[in-house]
């Protein structure tokens, strides 16, 4: 699996509306781009020095599902609004190996595509 991990540094202008507005375009992501497989996004709670304003985690089965992912008309849409947002945008994508904790409930089934 292939884990896909963005921090994003706001313009000093970014009003809080063009926040909530990037926040609803990626929450309507997962609906409509069936390669995703897990999503989580949110705002710096800390807001140190060195911490980026805006960070998206998200995991993919392979290479090829990311790619899918990072050219499906949807996700260029809430890109293209974050280019115009942000003052510096950085990621990172790694493979991953599902670790399940042995005492956890779930049954590798119930986890799509593996």
């Amino acid at each position: 699996m292939i884990s896909h991990v963005v921090l994003m540094k706001f313009n000093p202008d970014v009003e809080d509306s063009d926040i909530k507005d990037i926040e609803d375009g990626l929450n309507a992501l997962p609906d409509a781009i069936a390669e995703i497989h897990a999503y989580e996004f949110g705002r710096d709670v800390v807001r140190s020095e060195r911490s980026y304003d805006f960070a998206l985690v998200s995991l993919f089965a392979n290479l090829p599902a990311l790619k899918r992912y990072q050219n499906h008309p949807d996700h260029l849409v809430v890109l293209e609004k974050l280019k115009n947002l942000c003052q510096n945008i950085i990621t990172v994508d790694f493979e991953v190996s599902l670790r399940v904790d042995p005492t956890d409930s779930i049954s590798l089934s119930e986890i799509p595509n593996l």
